[in-house]
């Protein structure tokens, strides 16, 4: 991922976001940031590093002096970020009002909504990884609960979690996560992805009770689904580069091999 820059500012180290796989070069850059990914910045982003990167590479030390009092004094993340918004110029006042009200929505969620969107947000950028670990701690907070709202709740956050575990190819907890979804509240979509890990995983041991809960011609539509997924796995751009390398001379098949894998590598190292 990349971002346009506008304001041209001497860093010589830039400051890198781990999430968002991105190097920030400019103050304009980290506006667009913050302003863009509340849910990123409203937690463990204003730390002594991006407070270094401002005051040093931003060169901006008196506004980096004035968040840091404002995180000694108790203040929220989003609070120091909103400074640096309103310093900067990028966004009008409108704008950064829009920002504050969006930090001011999320933080009056009940605190396992609040948690599962943090998680959501990072399944999204597909940190699944660090999604896991989220959906993991709300269930954790919850295991007491036995109203039936927060059932569907937690009903809720064990898919999301099944979700997590699939993109990371984990199939036997996806599995699981998915069966505690269904014993709490029987959802079909959750049947069919229950249907589908069978299908990519032949190995997984499906309960029998799960398989009676669905039809024929149900069965039917959901393999319609699964071929049709398989299909366009087969012509996504990954899959047609690894096939090209294998039109090329041995030489630069096996140096675009070494490539194509590397980053497969490093994007998986992400997702975990």
């Amino acid at each position: 991922m990349s971002l346009l820059l506008c304001r041209q500012e001497p860093v010589n180290n830039p400051y890198y976001i781990e999430v968002l796989d991105i190097h920030i070069y400019s103050s304009q850059e980290l506006c667009y940031v913050i302003f863009n990914h509340p849910l990123l910045v409203m937690e463990e982003f204003v730390d002594n590093s991006l407070l270094d990167f401002i005051r040093r590479e931003l060169d901006l030390p008196a506004l980096a002096e004035r968040m840091e009092k404002l995180m000694e004094t108790g203040s929220r993340p989003e609070d120091a970020l909103t400074l640096f918004l309103l310093e900067n110029d990028y966004y009008t006042e409108k704008e950064i009002m829009q920002f504050k009200a969006a930090a001011a929505s999320y933080r009056k969620l009940p605190a396992g909504e609040y948690e599962k969107a943090r998680a959501d947000y990072l399944f999204e950028k597909r940190q699944y990884g660090r999604a896991a670990a989220r959906y993991e701690k709300v269930l954790e907070e919850l295991k007491d609960e036995s109203r039936e709202e927060q059932e569907a709740f937690r009903a809720r956050i064990y898919n999301n979690l099944g979700a997590a575990y699939a993109q990371m190819f984990q199939f036997h907890k996806a599995l699981a996560a998915y069966e505690k979804s269904y014993e709490l509240r029987e959802e079909k979509d959750v049947l069919k992805r229950i249907y589908f890990l069978s299908r990519f995983a032949p190995e997984l041991e499906i309960k029998k009770i799960y398989r009676s809960q669905t039809g024929g011609e149900e069965r039917k539509l959901w393999d319609q689904e699964a071929d049709q997924a398989a299909l366009d796995g087969e012509q996504a751009e990954e899959v047609r580069a690894l096939r090209n390398l294998f039109k090329k001379d041995p030489v630069k098949r096996m140096n675009g091999a070494v490539s194509l894998v590397n980053r497969w590598k490093k994007e998986y190292r992400k997702m975990v």
